[in-house]
């Protein structure tokens, strides 16, 4: 089975994994309201797949596997299909207002970038690389979509993960057997847990030092496999109230801490374990960054066109779209924008073959100002909705159902803005609220600040790689040496 209906996708969900909601476990993850408006929205980007419009783009025959698969898990070997690939990136990302951070297209470029880097685990072993290999090549034919967890839970930040009080906390190796590893411990935050297929686990930041080797692993699982529990933070979904809260009723990406109780990981699933020496070289030398930063900073263009879109409808709303301070605040998120969109066609522009497999990557350099800038940008755009909204933010009908009633007559006058209706205008705003006010909202900033990382350390690492560093040092040195 390859490129999934919705329909096929919500099937497969049914599978008696073990998640739970405040304390209580949930039968059905796609039937629990908290779960049912993000699996349906998951399952609208499966059916786009099948829309004879997207077809082309979101699907494409592999030969190496001899059927059709989504694009996201092809190898690139032309610049033409690296813009291919961005274009799926943006129609699903589109679908979704960019408020799906963890659509399947990223774990499944992830696993692309990582079964591509074949001799990578094969300095582990054969074995270990024939097991990356084969899964990759079972989850495009399946269509899957996973999840992933990286982070350890936040324990005392001044001790390695051996040396903790409790070290059985952090996920790690307690036996092994001939079918497989038995893992123990928690890892967090795995975004859409609840309702994925699959969840990918590699340990993140990738500074592990000696004594941690029994945390050192990356593998993959069944998310109903025996022993793997899922606990779910609050949900900030609005079931059933889409007018009310645009985007937090439809796109809530839930958040999970797993929980790995004496889990058998099948060897077939192991891709490397105990090593720390390749666990820290794994990020940068898989080349997955290159990647997933092409998927990232595609979604993220279209998360803060979608921003911008409604700063310019809420300065028109107000009539002041032309003043000039507006027009400058305004001007100022076009170039926020416009730099993130750029950086994948650049990056598309720059990119280079990798002898190793014969892949084109995107230019990393490129897509890593993206991914510093990202965290910047996407909260400065919401702190402009908050600037441009005001009061207007606060003073909301508790819903718009309030037009249907008899106070409707004071509520459109008293709501009415420049050249828009009172309902129109309250709607508009409502939608600006969950951008910028509630839960949903501050979720999203804080996401897009942290998910590639902390800051500090992202910039260094760009500093510490860059590529080009040698170039304009040379042209310095030119220019002093003809003084």
């Amino acid at each position: 089975m390859a490129v999934r209906t919705g329909a096929q996708f919500i099937a497969g969900l049914r599978d008696g994994r073990e998640v739970y909601y405040n304390g209580e476990r949930v039968e059905d993850v796609t039937a629990f309201p908290q779960f049912q408006a993000s699996v349906a929205s998951l399952a609208r980007l499966y059916d786009l797949q099948h829309e004879e419009r997207y077809r082309d783009t979101l699907t494409v025959d592999c030969p190496d596997l001899g059927e059709r698969i989504g694009r996201a898990y092809e190898f690139p070997r032309t610049q033409e299909q690296l813009r291919q690939k961005r274009e799926a990136y943006r129609i699903w990302a589109e679908s979704t207002c960019g408020m799906m951070g963890r659509s399947p297209d990223f774990l499944n470029v992830m696993l692309a970038a990582l079964a591509a880097k074949r001799s990578f685990f094969a300095e582990f072993s054969a074995e270990r690389a024939d097991a990356m290999v084969n899964y990759y090549q079972h989850c495009a034919r399946q269509d899957l979509f996973l999840t992933h967890a990286l982070l350890d839970p936040q324990l005392d930040k001044g001790k390695l993960r051996h040396e903790q009080s409790d070290p059985a906390i952090c996920l790690r190796v307690v036996d092994r057997n001939s079918d497989g590893l038995i893992l123990h411990g928690i890892k967090r935050i795995a975004t859409a847990a609840p309702y994925a297929d699959e969840i990918l686990v590699w340990p993140f930041p990738p500074t592990f030092q000696p004594g941690e080797e029994p945390h050192a692993n990356v593998f993959a699982i069944p998310m109903n496999t025996k022993g793997l529990k899922t606990f779910c933070r609050p949900s900030f979904a609005h079931p059933g109230q889409r007018h009310d809260y645009p985007l937090s009723s439809q796109f809530d990406e839930m958040d999970a801490t797993v929980v790995f109780d004496h889990v058998l990981v099948p060897w077939d699933r192991v891709f490397l374990h105990e090593d720390i020496t390749l666990l820290n070289r794994m990020y940068r030398e898989t080349r997955m960054r290159e990647l997933t930063a092409h998927q990232t900073n595609t979604r993220l263009e279209v998360k803060l066109g979608f921003v911008y879109a409604v700063l310019v409808k809420m300065a028109e709303a107000a009539g002041i779209a032309a003043r000039a301070d507006i027009m400058e605040v305004l001007g100022e998120a076009v170039a926020c924008l416009e730099v993130i969109r750029s950086t994948t066609r650049s990056a598309e522009e720059q990119a280079t073959r990798d002898p190793d497999n014969g892949l084109m990557y995107p230019d990393l350099f490129a897509l890593q100002a993206g991914r510093a800038l990202g965290p910047v940008f996407y909260p400065k755009l919401v702190g402009m909705l908050r600037k441009l909204g005001g009061g207007g933010l606060i003073q909301m009908p508790v819903s718009l159902s309030e037009f249907d009633t008899s106070i409707s007559e004071d509520l459109e006058r008293s709501l009415r803005g420049s050249g828009i209706n009172g309902q129109d205008k309250a709607q508009l705003f409502k939608l600006a609220w969950d951008l910028c006010g509630t839960e949903f909202g501050a979720r999203h900033e804080l996401y897009e600040m942290n998910y590639a990382g902390e800051r500090g350390a992202l910039l260094a690492g760009i500093q510490r790689e860059y590529g080009r560093k040698q170039y304009y040092l040379d042209h310095l040195q030119q220019f002093m040496g003809r003084l």
